[in-house]
Protein backbone atom coordinates (compact mmCIF):
# COMPACT_ATOMS: atom_id res chain seq x y z
CA UNK A 1 0.00 0.00 0.00
CA UNK A 2 1.62 3.50 -1.31
CA UNK A 3 1.50 5.98 1.32
CA UNK A 4 2.81 9.49 0.15
CA UNK A 5 3.30 12.12 3.00
CA UNK A 6 3.41 15.71 2.20
CA UNK A 7 5.21 18.02 5.03
CA UNK A 8 4.14 21.54 4.41
CA UNK A 9 4.21 24.64 6.61
CA UNK A 10 1.14 25.59 8.54
CA UNK A 11 -1.10 28.10 7.29
CA UNK A 12 0.33 28.43 3.78
CA UNK A 13 -2.22 26.13 2.24
CA UNK A 14 -6.26 26.37 2.67
CA UNK A 15 -7.96 23.36 3.53
CA UNK A 16 -9.21 23.03 -0.18
CA UNK A 17 -5.43 23.70 -1.40
CA UNK A 18 -4.76 20.59 0.68
CA UNK A 19 -7.70 18.53 -0.73
CA UNK A 20 -6.29 19.30 -4.22
CA UNK A 21 -2.90 17.95 -3.25
CA UNK A 22 -4.68 14.99 -1.95
CA UNK A 23 -6.54 14.39 -4.71
CA UNK A 24 -3.79 15.09 -7.45
CA UNK A 25 -1.33 13.02 -6.11
CA UNK A 26 -3.38 9.60 -5.65
CA UNK A 27 -4.20 10.22 -9.40
CA UNK A 28 -0.46 10.62 -9.93
CA UNK A 29 0.16 7.21 -7.80
CA UNK A 30 -2.55 5.41 -9.80
CA UNK A 31 -1.03 6.70 -12.94
CA UNK A 32 2.08 4.72 -12.20
CA UNK A 33 0.37 1.83 -10.22
CA UNK A 34 -3.03 0.95 -11.75
CA UNK A 35 -6.25 2.03 -10.98
CA UNK A 36 -6.82 -0.94 -8.67
CA UNK A 37 -4.45 0.18 -6.24
CA UNK A 38 -6.49 4.03 -5.71
CA UNK A 39 -8.34 2.88 -3.07
CA UNK A 40 -5.23 1.74 -1.03
CA UNK A 41 -3.42 5.03 -1.79
CA UNK A 42 -2.93 7.17 1.06
CA UNK A 43 -1.58 10.39 1.00
CA UNK A 44 -1.03 12.50 4.01
CA UNK A 45 -0.80 16.13 4.33
CA UNK A 46 1.54 17.41 7.27
CA UNK A 47 1.73 20.59 8.52
CA UNK A 48 4.55 21.95 10.12
CA UNK A 49 4.65 24.40 13.06
CA UNK A 50 5.87 27.93 11.59
CA UNK A 51 9.96 28.53 11.93
CA UNK A 52 10.12 25.08 12.89
CA UNK A 53 11.61 23.96 8.84
CA UNK A 54 14.65 25.31 7.73
CA UNK A 55 15.84 25.98 4.50
CA UNK A 56 19.71 27.04 4.30
CA UNK A 57 20.38 26.95 7.63
CA UNK A 58 17.38 29.86 8.18
CA UNK A 59 14.13 28.75 9.88
CA UNK A 60 11.24 29.62 7.49
CA UNK A 61 7.68 31.39 8.98
CA UNK A 62 4.84 31.24 7.29
CA UNK A 63 4.98 34.47 5.87
CA UNK A 64 8.21 34.13 4.92
CA UNK A 65 6.56 31.02 2.16
CA UNK A 66 3.85 33.49 1.84
CA UNK A 67 6.35 36.38 0.73
CA UNK A 68 8.03 34.02 -1.65
CA UNK A 69 5.19 32.85 -3.26
CA UNK A 70 3.75 36.08 -4.35
CA UNK A 71 7.55 36.71 -5.75
CA UNK A 72 8.82 39.06 -2.88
Amino acid sequence: MPVVNVKVIEGVFSDAQKAEMVQKLTDAMVEIEGENMRSLTMVIVEEVKSGDWGIGGKPMSTEDVKAAAAGM
